[in-house]
């Protein structure tokens, strides 16, 4: 059975989106998935699950979840190997670099005609380097916070994504990343 690492989307992010640890492995388990682990309050779930297709297993979690929390939870997963050549990728990337580093994750590889926007886009002190389904993100200012190149601004180029401080990606390709 393959096993996937799911990121979850905009949870416990406000009072209104709260959706703890015990809770996501509990609604990760119905659907029959084993080997379920989280890391952190922020939505990373490693899971072992029968389904085979990553667009099914994604559309099976957030049926789960909105069917629990009541407002929908978008989940983009990558199976393990996949998670080890994300991380290997932010390595080769940012080899020297002093940037902070982000990872936007995506559901879908962005079209060639994404990819020329993207491209296109030019903000002082931030640049973007697409590599497979994840953008990673390099800022010149340490608070993505205040970033123009955003979550919501990739998203509504791209299509649904997901951004983890590249800390994050590290951390998990070497605790799950056995793919």
């Amino acid at each position: 059975m393959p096993s996937y690492v799911a990121f979850l989307r905009a949870i416990n992010l406000g009072a209104t989106r709260k959706f703890p640890q015990d809770d996501i492995r509990t609604c990760v388990e119905s659907t029959g998935a084993t080997d379920v682990a989280t890391h952190i309050n922020t939505g990373n779930v490693l899971l072992t699950t029968k389904l085979r297709s990553r667009a099914r297993l994604e559309a099976t979690l957030e049926d789960v979840f909105r069917a629990d929390r009541g407002f929908e939870v978008p989940t983009i997963a990558y199976t393990l190997a996949e998670l080890a050549g994300l991380a290997a990728d932010a390595e080769r990337l940012a080899a020297g670099s002093a940037e902070r580093h982000y990872v936007t994750l995506l559901k879908q590889e962005p079209t060639e005609a994404a990819l020329e926007v993207l491209d296109a886009l030019a903000y002082d002190g931030e640049r973007a380097v697409v590599a497979g389904r994840a953008v990673h993100l390099f800022l010149a200012e340490s608070a993505y916070h205040s970033a123009k190149l955003s979550n919501a601004k990739l998203e509504k180029l791209l299509g649904v994504a997901t951004t983890r401080d590249v800390k994050v990606v590290r951390a998990l390709a070497t605790k799950w990343g056995r793919g």
